[in-house]
Parts: structure tokens; sequence; C-alpha cells
């Protein structure tokens, strides 16, 4: 008998290793005849044993987190060790108005009824925002005789507000599905009360997880079930307070409020106009006309469901991290849990700091809209890190620190190869902007490999013959407009040294001693290592006035700037951002931990450049060298433009 090998899944394969049985068994003849009814037969079989293997194989692989590929066993198998995916987020904005009381209405206090608030539109899309718990302020009288009450700063979010109700039997099977997709789970409020009660009841809260609970705690769990579902557990009398219309129960009837959001699209919503319903203490429905909003912040951290992808890689960290913080993959795997809007994070002990902060770990977060976290969200962040944070280590949220790395490239193409050179410089573009999100680039401690580049150009076309590319770095100064400050540039790589200085070009600025724009440059010491930062106002293309001799220092070897105390008073870009760059010693570009490495194509240049000699125009190379050719190590212009 031949050896039968059961892990060919391949239908040729299993075809083959049934003639081969056959083959060692003498009863059986013409099985090898393609023509042959017994040839059919082991089609069929193979085919059968084929389909048999291929769902056996994909049923034992969503058996696995990391091989399952279904979003209901990948939830299924995360809910083994404790992890709910993260559900969709309503963007949320911040609004402010008053309320003024009505001529002839005594009421003292007004109340905003959950549900909508407000409407706003973005993208020419209409968008409902509402608060998912009623919300009472009290009339004061203004200085005009009014009396006004004041709505500042309140949360809205995107999304309607639903509400789902349920009659407990008693049973052990029975479950509570709130029965709507798309839900932001953080708006979920659960309520329990006795059927002959008034009002909402009892207010439960969630649980993260069973530790402290007891069999009187007002909890429910949640868990995400099929069809992005979710389904409501409540305790059994040992693990939380059981349901019931017992004397101490606090009753059979749940009532679940909820927003159901659009997610991510419902960012960027600046205009709202009012259509909340008001409630005068009374009872009485307040109609106060038009009510004026101030948009404090608009709508931003709204995001889809957790992926897939994302499941299998956060559900292992969450379990590892066992609810503290101490590593730094506990770190990431918290803040993006509590923070869905995490790109990426970056933790860094305080021991590595320079000066060093012990019991200090500094946190910098890449938001995936936008560069920078708000400050309500750094507070928002801080304040739940707090329940898993570990005494006596205090944590920082540092603004997100990017290392920009641009190329001034020059591309020598065959003008025989193609139709225009402008075509083909936009594919160019388009090969670095796929290379720029690659794994390499976009990332805390990320690298920039030079050669990897210029193949990336040299193999967009046939038509190209060489590139010629000098790199520089660039980090952003954010100025504090109108106000004394100093500034710290950390670029983490080692700075290239012409001795006439220069290296270092800036945008332009204001400072309260200048009336013109002023530009910082450098002028390198004796030793090469170190040098001094001075601001200067360009009278021609190459010749500079020095404002302030003696503005800072900067350190070569380390990649460093260190800016004096200077008041800037405005900025020619915006945002009060000053772009700074220099010349890197090296053409390969690191990142360091607390760097964000980013390959920006936008502020690049990419010239076409015709090769005379490829495109047979020159022969002798002389005119190549006088007209075409360029230099690898051009310093530029005096300042950045």
């Amino acid at each position: 008998m031949p050896f039968t090998k059961y892990a060919n899944l391949d239908f040729d394969q299993i075809k083959t290793s049934i003639k081969d049985y056959l083959r060692a068994n003498s009863d059986f003849t013409d099985f090898d005849f393609d023509g042959s009814n017994f040839s059919v037969l082991i089609d069929t079989l193979a085919y059968n044993t084929y389909i048999t293997a291929f769902n056996s194989n994909m049923i034992v692989n969503e058996s696995f987190l990391d091989s399952a590929t279904l979003r209901e066993n990948v939830v299924s198998l995360a809910r083994n060790i404790g992890y709910v995916p993260r559900s969709r987020t309503a963007a949320k904005a911040q609004v402010s108005f008053d309320i003024i009381r009505p001529v002839g209405n005594s009421s003292v206090s007004v109340t905003l009824q959950r549900g909508l608030v407000c409407t706003g539109n973005v993208n020419n899309t209409g968008y409902i925002f509402s608060i998912p718990e009623n919300i009472t302020k009290t009339f004061i009288e203004a200085s005009n005789g009014n009396f006004v009450a004041s709505f500042n700063s309140i949360e809205i979010y995107e999304g309607t507000f639903l509400t789902n109700t349920f009659n407990y039997d008693g049973s052990l099977d029975q479950k509570f599905i709130l029965k709507n997709a798309f839900i932001d789970t953080s708006t979920i409020n659960v309520y329990i009360k006795k059927e002959d009660e008034d009002g909402l009841g009892i207010e439960y809260s969630v649980a993260d997880n069973i530790v402290n609970v007891g069999s009187t705690s007002r909890i429910y769990l949640l868990q995400e079930v099929q069809d992005e579902q979710y389904q409501l557990l409540f305790g059994d009398g040992l693990i939380g307070k059981k349901l019931g219309t017992g004397t101490n129960d606090d009753g059979n009837l749940i009532t679940a409020n909820y927003i159901v959001t659009a997610g991510k699209e419902g960012n960027g919503v600046r205009n709202f106009a009012f259509s909340g319903r008001l409630e005068s203490s009374d009872g009485s429905i307040l109609n106060v006309g038009n009510v004026d909003i101030t948009t404090v912040q608009e709508s931003q951290n709204g995001s889809e469901i957790e992926s897939i992808d994302s499941i299998k890689y956060f559900a292992p960290k969450i379990y590892s991290a066992q609810s503290r913080a101490v590593t730094a993959r506990d770190y990431e795997a918290i803040i993006k849990n509590i923070y869905p809007d995490t790109d990426t994070v970056s933790v860094v002990g305080g021991e590595e700091l320079d000066p060093p902060e012990y019991g200090t770990v500094s946190i910098s977060i890449k938001p995936k809209n936008g560069t920078f976290v708000s400050d309500f969200n750094k507070s928002r962040i801080l304040s739940q890190l707090k329940q898993y944070s570990i005494s006596g280590i205090n944590q920082k949220i540092v603004d997100l620190k990017i290392l920009y790395v641009e190329m001034d490239s020059s591309v020598y193409y065959d003008s025989a190869k193609i139709s225009t050179s402008e075509s083909l410089k936009t594919r160019v573009i388009d090969s670095l902007t796929t290379y720029s999100n690659s794994i390499d680039l976009n990332a805390f401690g990320g690298r920039f490999k030079y050669s990897k580049v210029q193949q990336v150009i040299d193999n967009t076309d046939s038509a190209i013959t060489s590139n010629i590319s000098r790199i520089r770095i660039r980090r952003d100064l954010r100025a504090l407009i109108n106000q004394f400050g100093q500034y710290e540039l950390c670029f983490g790589n080692k700075f290239y040294v012409k001795s006439d200085g220069y290296n270092i070009k800036s945008t332009g600025f204001n400072i309260s001693t200048e009336s013109d724009t002023v530009y910082l440059t450098d002028t390198p010491n004796e030793n090469k290592k170190t040098g001094v930062i001075s601001i200067v106002k360009p009278i021609s293309n190459e010749s500079v006035r020095v404002v302030v001799k003696s503005a800072g220092t900067i350190d070569y070897i380390k990649g460093e700037i260190l800016l004096n105390t200077v008041n800037i008073t405005s900025t020619d870009k915006p945002n009060n951002i000053i772009e700074i760059q220099a010349f890197p010693d090296s053409n390969d570009i690191i990142g360091l931990k607390d760097l964000y490495l980013n390959f920006s194509i936008s502020k690049s240049s990419i010239n076409m450049v015709k090769d005379v000699i490829a495109s047979g125009d020159e022969i002798s190379g002389v005119v190549f060298s006088r007209d075409y050719y360029t230099s690898s190590y051009l310093n530029g212009n005096l300042i950045r433009q």
C-alpha cells in the first residue's frame, strides 16, 4: 500500500493519491484512462475530498485568534481573554448658548432634554447632534434685567438618540440585545425599575471587569454579538446584583438609552443650528425662539468600529496589560482603547529624557486625524489613565514631534521614450507617495533609506536614466505669539556643516524688536561641532544684516538647536509655525523613539531634466556638464522659501 499524504489538499494531489491507491490494488483497471467512467468517479471523489478538506481547514483556522477571518469568530475569541472591541465612536463637539427666560414665565430653571440638540453639516451632508442625558441650568438675573440660563461648553454627540426597553422574565437564557448597528457604546445609559414605578429608575454602570464587583453591585457587562450589535449582561446575585421583582430587588424593567452614529463622517462640523427641547421647572415646554450657538470646539474624534486586524493586534496586548500601565506596550494598548483616534503612540520613561525626569512617563500620540491632540483630549486621556496607573508614576502628554524628510531631486530622462516630462513627473511623485506610506516611514523611530528612494525613482519608468537627489530634514517650531519664550528643537541626526555657515534655514517671522521679517541661520565654531544661531534680515540674495548675533546655540553632532529667550510676534506660515531645515550628514535618516518620521512629498522638489546624452542630442558630454550638470552639494538660498 502506498503511503497516504494527508496534508495534500490540492485537487490534483488528492486525485493522484486516489490513483496511487487504486494502482496498488489489482482488482481495479482502466482507472488511469481519462476517458473512462471510472475516471469520472475519481474526479468526483477528489472534488468532494477537496471541498471537505478546505472546509475542515477553514474551521480549524477560525478557532484561533491570529488566523480567524470572520468578524464574529474574531470577536468571540477575543471575548475569551476579556477583550471587548471598540464600537463606533460619535464625533463630539462643544457648544455654548444662552437661554433667556420668556416674559411672564417664572421658572427658576430650564432643562435641555436628552436627545436632539442641534444640527450641522459638512461636505454638503447634514448631521444630527444629541446628548445622552438631561442638562439642567438655573436662570440668573443679568445686568440688563433679563433672566439667563447659560449652557457653557456642553458636549454634543453626532448621531440619533434611541431607547430600547426589555422586561426581565427571570430565565437564565434571556438575552438583552440592542437591535441597532453603529452604536457608540460610550453613550449607553442603563436604568432598572419596577413596572409600577415612575421615572427611569436606578442607573446601572458598565463594568470593564469583575474585579471589586460584589453581589450588590449595580453593574452590567457589554459584549459584541452578531452583526455588530451589542448585548447587555446583568448579575446573578454573586457577581453583580440580580434583577427581579422581589422586595430587595431593583426591578425587572430595563431601559437602555444610546446614540447611533455615522462615526468618522461626522468630523469637521463647525456651524450648528439649535433644535433642542427645553423644559421649564414646572414641566411645561419652553419656547424661546431662535437660539444663537457659539462653537467652542468643532466635531472631532469620530471613528469607525474596530477592525478585525486591530482586534487581533490589541486583544493580546490588553490581556497582557491586565488593566495596569507599566510597560510601553501596556500604554500603547490602553491609550488606543481609551482614545480610539490614536494612530500610534510613543512612550518614553523619564530616565531616558535629557535631563532625566525620574518617576515620569512621557507620552506622545499621533492622532489619525490631524497632528496634535487637543488640550481637552489630553486631560481626558490622563484622567482615564489614572485607573491603570501605578502609584508614584506621573504621566504627561507632550505634543507630537515630527521630523520631516524632504527631497530636492533632479530626475534625468530619455526624451525619446516619453511623450511629456510632466506625465513622467506625475508618475515619479505617485511612486514616492506610495513609498512614503510604507512601514519604514510615518512611525516613531522610523527610517528613511536613501538607496531605496533612489531605486523607487529609477524604477518608475524605463525612460528614467538616473537621479541626483539631495536630502534635507525639517522641524516645525510652534511659536508662542507675543510671549517671551525659549525653544528647543531636536532633529536626532548629525548635521552636515559648511565652514561659511548658512547650514540652518528657516521661514520668516517677526520679533518685538524688529519691524522687518527676519530669519534664522547659523555660524559654526572653529571645532565645527557647535555653532551660534543668529537672527538675520536678508539684504540681497548673497548678503544679510545681523539683527541678533547670538540668538541661540546649535550642536551639529547631536542635531540640536536651542533658542534663547525671544518674543515672536507673528510668523509667515499659518498656525504660528516657523519651519526650520538642516542638511543631514548622512542621507539615511533615523527617527528617535519620540520623533515621528514623515517623508514629506508635498514639500519636496522634483525637477525633470532631459538627459541629452541618452536622448542623442549631445555626444561629447561637454554640453551636459556645462548646462545640465546638477551639484550634489548645493546649499541653495540663504533662507527657506
